[in-house]
């Protein structure tokens, strides 16, 4: 089936919590189908919010939010095809590692059949091994629980796929081995992703544009466009652009932490 075109438009929009308090507020930005897009920001400073609030998660207080052209309420209510990918994995732990990638499927009652053939495809994407399959959330690495759900997340095939910090929490290789994964995946599937992160480097590498947000209520103060190619490989960490580019990124993040 083909992967219908996403096209996220946000046109001055706020989400407020009850009393008032906004997290972030007259929000402007489109995403084009098939792009890759980073949010980088101060803590606290609505990326979450941003990201559920496309996810049709949370409604918007005032202005306007598309996906598709349609609000990501209607969206999730006819089952658009979306991803959400969080910091933690979030695996059931009763559940294999197989067994945990099944459970989207499950929930919308794809046949034991197609499940088999779904779930093997994904296992083969994330680059996990036969062994692995029957294993538990307590027998894997936080590398390894990640993979699981990152193939959880494309068992579906979606054409939008958000991702909420989802490698905080790995050393430093593990998170650049999974970010080089990520960026190969992209490549293949050219689904619509954003990105949340509070790692500038990481974004610069896996991103076609970064937004910069200022501390709450969070605003869009700054796009910067990562002009290397859609391929990108792990010398381009070592490249004088690629170190340019995070200083330009860390630069605009340090001045609206001022503003």
């Amino acid at each position: 089936m083909a992967k219908r075109m996403i096209d996220i438009v946000a046109e001055d929009l706020t989400v407020a919590f009850p009393g008032g308090h906004a997290a972030v507020e007259d929000i402007r930005f489109q995403i084009a189908a098939g792009e890759f897009v980073s949010i980088v920001g101060p803590s606290g400073c609505g990326k979450s919010t941003l990201l559920r609030s496309i996810a049709g998660l949370l409604s918007p207080t005032q202005g306007r939010l598309t996906v598709a052209g349609k609000s990501p309420t209607e969206n999730r209510k006819k089952a658009h095809r979306l991803s959400f990918v969080f910091q933690e994995p979030n695996l059931l732990p009763w559940r294999t590692v197989a067994d945990n990638i099944r459970l989207p499927l499950e929930l919308q009652g794809v046949p034991a059949a197609r499940q088999r053939d779904l779930i093997a495809d994904s296992l083969r994407l994330i680059g996990l091994q036969p062994g692995d399959v029957a294993k538990r959330p307590a027998m894997l690495s936080g590398g390894m629980k990640m993979r699981v759900s990152l193939a959880r997340a494309l068992v579906t095939s979606p054409n939008l796929i958000l991702l909420d910090e989802p490698f905080a929490a790995l050393d430093d290789l593990m998170r650049t081995q999974l970010n080089e994964e990520l960026n190969r995946l992209w490549n293949q599937q050219q689904w619509t992703s954003v990105f949340v992160t509070h790692n500038v480097a990481e974004a610069v590498y896996l991103s076609q544009r970064v937004l910069v947000m200022s501390p709450s209520p969070g605003r869009i103060i700054a796009e910067v466009d990562i002009p290397f190619g859609l391929t990108r490989c792990s010398d381009l960490r070592s490249a004088p652009h690629f170190a340019r580019l995070c200083g330009e990124v860390s630069q605009t993040l340090r001045a609206g932490m001022k503003q």
